[in-house]
């Protein structure tokens, strides 16, 4: 299985003042859909940080990182076989991802996605 990213996500109760933080750091804005933005190294594109201002849109909760894999079905699979708990079944979202959540053994949630070439059933 191949990992493409991984994005932490930082709940925030004040966008602008946190984008404007990380802008200080070098970082650029590279998507806002309100509820979420994120921010990316210019110079590496791998580098980046989600904010959530509130709850994920389309999910039950914000989850605490994102990981971006090649092939987000093989990953539902995976984590299904092994018993994982799915807090977040696997779906298309309009935005053009294919995403499912995940808990980790921490009790972290993992936001586990594809970008383009959606597979599968939305």
């Amino acid at each position: 299985m191949s990992v493409r990213r991984v994005v932490p996500n930082i709940p925030t109760g004040d966008g602008e003042s946190s984008r404007a933080f990380y802008e200080r750091l070098g970082f650029e804005e590279a998507m806002n859909h309100g509820w979420i933005m994120t921010l990316v190294s210019p110079t590496n594109p791998t580098a980046q940080i989600s904010l959530y201002t509130g709850e994920d849109e389309t999910g039950p909760v914000a989850p605490d990182i994102s990981v971006e894999v090649e092939d987000v079905d093989a990953a539902y699979a995976a984590m299904r076989a092994a018993g994982a708990e799915i807090v977040h079944p696997i779906r298309n979202e309009d935005w053009g991802v294919r995403r499912f959540f995940v808990r980790d053994p921490s009790g972290r949630v993992v936001n586990v996605l594809t970008h383009g070439g959606l597979a599968g059933p939305a």
